[in-house]
């Protein structure tokens, strides 16, 4: 018989390992020596302690389920207990209730990261649903618009909750984009129905226009184009071809009307002399509101202007283009300001440059903050990252705020 101090053999072969609980058979060795069979039995548990190390590590180190660590626990166990190996099975045993208690605060830590992570979503998802009601009301279509297609783009990048929350909070998400969408169609649609209304309108102001034309009634038709100029700048635009393409026929017709004017008191050269000399004076006059400083006391100065031009009468045939294009000279730069302050006044596009600066700005002091927290940890490398990351950002805000500094003033 042969023996150490977890095991023996007795004279038929049997093989014992010994317990806290006494001795239990683990086999029989009939094909060598006691020796040999003690050896072989504890190669066994050898195999078992490595398998064990193995399963602690995954535990410890991996990301391995639970539940899978629980069924490779459950398994080793079984070695233990029922198993045909010799060795400190009570020390395997310790270390399997420990690694038990490794698995279970494993599951409950994943189980609180998910709870977390749920909580962390909800929010997320509660804080997109709050903003996009917000949008919901806003007037500026462009800016709002792309906002919510961001806020769709951020809410498919974020997990899903349990069905019931997750279906009502998109609910609410989708409920506002249907309703900013709604708002945004009705503006659109009543902008247009204006610019069609202003498009009938100056359809039939160039109708009277070219109707008046060939009329040789001088002053009362001269009276009626006034009338009609001040009836088309009341009407509104219409799209801006059409405007163009109306305004042209509409100046084309009080040409022709003006033309035929000039031709018949062409024999009236003296009197045209003298309506030459007023005129040039008025175009001295004109000239001398630039540059415009004040476009709205531009624009009545040229007004009036234009009033006692139309009331002098024509000129000499040949120095009425130079006495004209002074005077248009001066009612393009009027307009080339109107459109000009209009542009920079425009609140849709002040708006939507003060929105990319808010934006820029907002992202710039996130990777700012970020960044202190990045070298504040030593994280040399995400620090590195956030610095060429804020960078690229601060380039866009001072585009932004260059874009911005257009509509000051």
């Amino acid at each position: 018989m042969s023996s150490d101090p977890w095991g023996r053999v007795d004279e038929q072969g049997t093989v014992y390992v010994r317990t806290a609980d006494g001795e239990r058979v683990v086999g029989s060795w009939q094909a060598g020596s006691p020796e040999e069979a003690l050896a072989y039995f504890e190669r066994k548990y050898q195999g078992i302690e490595v398998e064990i190390g193995l399963l602690e590590k995954r535990v410890r180190t991996t990301d391995l389920a639970a539940k899978d660590a629980q069924a490779a626990l459950e398994h080793l166990r079984e070695q233990v207990t029922e198993g045909h190996a010799v060795g400190d099975l009570a020390a395997l045993a310790q270390r399997l209730d420990a690694l038990a208690g490794d698995i279970e605060s494993r599951r409950e830590e994943r189980k609180a990261a998910r709870a977390k992570a749920q909580d962390e979503t909800r929010s997320a998802k509660e804080a997109l649903v709050a903003e996009a009601e917000q949008l919901a009301e806003s007037t500026q279509w462009r800016e709002a618009g792309d906002r919510l297609r961001a806020l769709v783009d951020t809410w498919k990048g974020l997990p899903r909750l349990d069905r019931k929350s997750d279906d009502e909070l998109w609910h609410r998400f989708s409920h506002a984009r249907s309703v900013f969408s709604k708002h945004r169609k009705s503006h659109f649609a009543a902008l247009d129905a204006e610019r069609e209304q202003a498009r009938l309108t100056k359809e039939q102001l160039v109708s009277e226009a070219e109707a008046l034309s060939s009329s040789t009634e001088w002053g009362d038709t001269a009276a009626r184009y006034r009338d009609l100029m001040a009836r088309w700048k009341a009407a509104g635009r219409a799209q801006r071809d059409v405007e163009d393409e109306l305004w042209a026929r509409f100046r084309g017709a009080q040409d022709v009307f003006f033309q035929a004017r000039s031709a018949v008191f062409s024999e009236r050269d003296a009197e045209q002399v003298g309506n030459q000399k007023l005129k040039e004076a008025l175009a001295a006059e004109a000239e001398a509101i630039l540059p415009i400083t004040d476009l709205k006391a531009a624009k009545a100065a040229l007004r009036e202007v234009n009033e006692r031009w139309e009331a002098i009468g024509h000129v000499p045939r040949d120095v009425r283009p130079k006495l004209d294009g002074r005077l248009n000279a001066v009612e393009r730069a009027i307009r080339e300001a109107e459109d000009s302050e209009w542009k920079r006044s425009n609140p849709e596009a002040k708006a939507r440059a003060a929105g990319m600066v808010g934006l820029f700005q907002a992202k710039a002091d996130k990777l700012r903050a970020d960044l202190d927290k990045a070298r504040a940890a030593g994280n040399a490398g995400k620090a590195a990252k956030l610095e060429s990351e804020l960078a690229g950002v601060q380039e866009l805000l001072d585009q932004a705020h260059r874009g911005q500094e257009e509509f000051s003033g």
